[in-house]
């Protein structure tokens, strides 16, 4: 298979990247900075160190702040009122600050409760409303129960600290931690640094290697019912389907793992101390390496990433690839089905572009594994 996908390769050979070295200091007045344009982040230089503290430090602009302004106008829509209303109900002391998002399915708003700086979570009013109600409030309970097993069970990853919640209006009250995301959009163009994508490596592969006790989480995915759906929606032809059944026959009996099961760079917080993992709500039981085949299919612009991503897989052996593979072919399905739409622009086509080429390459290892055995 392509070499970032499954066999390691040597790391592609160029010039040497120096480290910036310090400007000699001359007597006479400081030179004046120029002004940076509005609306832009110019990313500093880089140099990898040993330490996430060092390689996470906030960068000037991007660093999101604690504690903001008060905003009356976002925080007197009716949604988002009657979203404080249940707010409070759990915490009376919670004081809110800003909306941090509002969208058809959750509203995030962020406060203090006393000097404690805190985000709280709710359903939408569009989300109560809609067809999928049942699922989202499903996701929105299984995520509570994550925070709830987290407090008896603290996993080996940095993580929001559960506050309060209310499972049964679909409130949750988390602890605010200061960092940016370590991508804006679902497929990112400009993939994170170097440093930074080892960190992220790091903390999911903590979090994949803990063994909590098995029943304390659930197991979102059926892998035989996935595979019967998209092949029979054509996404999958009869050989692919037939593929993926033989490789998961052969992995009826290696243990699952503990997974994120959303790891998209969005619900990544690079923060001072390191990554910290938001959005819980796919947590559970999976095949190994399903956080590294999300990671794989959204780090598409990063050869470098993938290539270390691979080998990572291929680290336990024969059933780890396998394992790997039939979660890549379900995740590229899941990300084709999501853009795949018709009244796609420029740039949306070009991203199914490309998760068709990756979902061709994936097929043929899946092909070439079954080969093998």
């Amino acid at each position: 298979m392509y070499p970032t996908a499954t066999s390691p390769t040597a790391p592609r050979t160029g010039p040497a990247q120096r480290p910036p070295t310090a400007a000699v200091r001359r007597p006479g007045p400081k030179p004046a900075l120029p002004a940076r344009p509005a609306g832009r982040i110019e990313a500093p230089g880089f140099v990898p160190r040993a330490g996430a503290e060092r390689l996470l430090r906030p960068r000037g602009p991007q660093a999101v702040p604690v504690i903001e302004r008060a905003d009356p106008a976002a925080l007197a829509t009716p949604s988002v009122r009657a979203a404080l209303a249940h707010v409070t109900r759990i915490c009376p002391a919670f004081a809110p600050r800003q909306v941090l998002r509002e969208d058809s399915r959750h509203i995030l708003i962020t406060g203090l409760i006393g000097r404690t700086p805190v985000v709280a979570k709710c359903l939408s009013p569009q989300a109560v409303q809609s067809e999928r109600r049942a699922l989202l409030v499903e996701q929105f309970h299984r995520e509570v129960a994550v925070y709830r097993a987290f407090v008896r069970h603290r996993p080996p990853v940095r993580m929001p600290r559960l506050v309060a919640a209310d499972h049964d209006r679909c409130v949750l009250v988390m602890e605010r931690i200061p960092g940016r995301p370590a991508a804006v959009e679902r497929h990112p163009a400009n993939a994170p640094t170097p440093g930074e994508v080892r960190a992220i490596l790091g903390s999911v592969r903590a979090l994949n290697l803990w063994r909590p006790p098995a029943d304390v989480f659930q197991t979102p995915l059926d892998y035989h019912w996935e595979t019967s759906r998209y092949h029979s929606v054509g996404q999958l032809t009869d050989r692919d389907a037939g593929d993926l059944r033989q490789l998961l026959h052969g992995l009826a009996h290696t243990p699952q793992q503990l997974c994120h099961g959303d790891a998209l760079l969005s619900n990544i917080l690079l923060a001072p101390s390191g990554p910290v993992l938001v959005d819980w709500e796919q947590t559970g039981w999976y095949l190994p390496g399903y956080d590294l085949a999300v990671l794989w299919s959204v780090l598409s612009g990063d050869t470098a990433a993938r290539r270390q991503i691979s080998q990572l897989a291929q680290a336990g052996g024969t059933l780890a690839r396998d394992a790997f593979l039939v979660n890549l072919v379900l995740v590229l399905m899941r990300e084709l089905r999501l853009y795949d739409v018709p009244g796609a622009g420029e740039e949306q086509r070009i991203l199914i572009r490309r998760l068709y080429d990756d979902a061709a390459l994936a097929r043929r290892a899946v092909r070439a594994a079954v080969g093998t055995r």
